[in-house]
């Protein structure tokens, strides 16, 4: 599957968060870098306006800090912080997973299904972007099929701060190899519409996502 595929209908504002998303998340923007409106725009080639809502939405996601008079702020990487959105996701990663087993149509589950095989080949050629995009489109398609928008809403605020996390520390501490296999094993689950299978593959990539994030601990 092309990320590409699913841009068509794209706002300005879609496109300036994703892209500023994707360069905070892959710390291109680090922690504690302060941003300006302007200079996001003459980077990304988008008016200032779409830039505003989106680093407001940002700023809901706690990925930067709006300080009054002072700028935007990239907010800093914590590892408390992710140890406590890790017992939350784990219920509503679950939850969703066999939701979107149980609700998508079949064109999602035509998605999934792509989405398990590009997984598979990034873990084949430990690619980590193709990883951290096929990664992004994972949560928002499980998000679209399940059909919660109240679980899809306290999800929305925990992914982007998730993949960054696991950016900065995976290539001391992670596997990306087993971390794509996982999440592709989620998505076929999902595919084959077979939800405890898709809730026990969950439950496995949180399992994962705990031993990694208490490894950043000891490198």
């Amino acid at each position: 599957m092309k990320a590409d595929d699913e841009r068509d209908d794209e706002t300005l504002t879609d496109r300036a968060y994703r892209q500023i998303e994707e360069l905070i998340v892959t710390l291109a923007l680090p922690p504690e870098t302060i941003l300006s409106e302007q200079s996001l725009a003459q980077r990304l080639g988008i008016g200032r306006t779409p830039i505003r809502e989106a680093l407001q939405r940002l700023a809901r996601d706690g990925l930067v800090v709006i300080l009054p008079r002072r700028g935007i702020l990239v907010s800093q990487i914590n590892l408390k912080t992710q140890m406590r959105l890790l017992e939350v996701r784990r219920e509503l990663e679950r939850l969703m997973a066999r939701g979107a087993a149980e609700r998508a149509t079949p064109a999602e589950t035509a998605r999934f299904a792509g989405i398990a095989r590009d997984m598979r080949l990034a873990s084949d050629q430990a690619d980590d972007m193709t990883f951290m995009r096929l990664d992004r489109a994972l949560n928002d398609l499980v998000s679209q099929a399940a059909r919660n928008e109240f679980a899809a809403r306290a999800m929305g605020l925990m992914h982007g701060l998730s993949r960054r996390f696991w950016y900065q520390h995976y290539r001391e501490a992670g596997d990306l190899p087993l971390s794509a296999r996982l999440h592709a094993d989620l998505a076929d689950a999902i595919a084959r519409r077979d939800a405890d299978a898709a809730g026990k593959a969950s439950d496995l990539l949180i399992d994962y996502i705990e031993s990694f994030a208490r490894k950043t601990i000891e490198t």
